[in-house]
């Protein structure tokens, strides 16, 4: 029995890279159910047993790519001096990573199409989407912003950083558009520390004038 989970395992493997290169390289509809069986070099049948359709195949590999790309992030991210700097790097590391190449065709151009964005957001919310909430929580654990509902926060964030990186792949200069995206994207983070500033400020100007009005 374990010799023949292990089989199973090393084709189901072999079917995935085989399909993450080719649609990687040349994208989903262009990409056959043969096209991926001669890719692992298995039959066909093998690849229908292990996956009922294409789409099927697509959603695994887009599970995988979204997970080795937090794994990248987490690496970009790692030697930053708190946790929204953390997110900016990781998310100026997200648009270069989805904005060409193979992780941007299967995230960003195939992903939506293929999963649509119910299944696609599903998917993404355990890895990438994922971690804003978390970091914002984070962030306002450590007082670096105010206090506040997480989920409406880290939606419009995440979805900012989503059209970004769409916008990046639509354009000729990805490089640079990427680079414009990111110092936006750290212009809004920045805005939600500095306003956690402000806000104390203000509380502790209020406090001081109520004292002196007492006395």
């Amino acid at each position: 029995m374990a010799k023949q989970a292990e089989r199973r395992a090393a084709t189901t493997e072999a079917i995935l890279t085989a399909a993450r290169r080719l649609f990687g390289t040349q994208g989903f509809a262009a990409t056959t159910m043969d096209e991926i069986a001669e890719g692992a070099r298995v039959a066909k049948g093998a690849v229908y047993h292990h996956f009922k359709t294409k789409e099927a195949v697509f959603e695994a590999v887009f599970d995988q790519v979204s997970r080795d790309l937090v794994v990248e992030i987490d690496s970009a991210a790692r030697a930053e001096k708190d946790v929204l700097a953390a997110m900016v790097a990781g998310t100026q590391h997200y648009f270069a990573a989805t904005a060409k190449g193979p992780t941007g065709q299967i995230i960003l151009r195939d992903g939506p199409a293929v999963l649509g964005w119910e299944r696609w957001r599903e998917i993404d919310a355990k890895h990438f989407g994922g971690k804003l909430p978390r970091t914002l929580a984070a962030a306002m654990e450590t007082g670096l912003i105010a206090r506040q509902p997480v989920e409406p926060l880290a939606r419009l964030l995440l979805g900012a950083v989503t059209e970004a990186a769409v916008a990046c792949a639509g354009r000729a200069d990805i490089a640079r558009a990427g680079a414009e995206y990111a110092r936006a994207f750290r212009s809004l983070v920045e805005a939600l520390r500095l306003h956690m500033i402000v806000l104390s400020d203000e509380a502790g100007n209020a406090n001081t004038n109520k004292k002196n009005s007492s006395a």
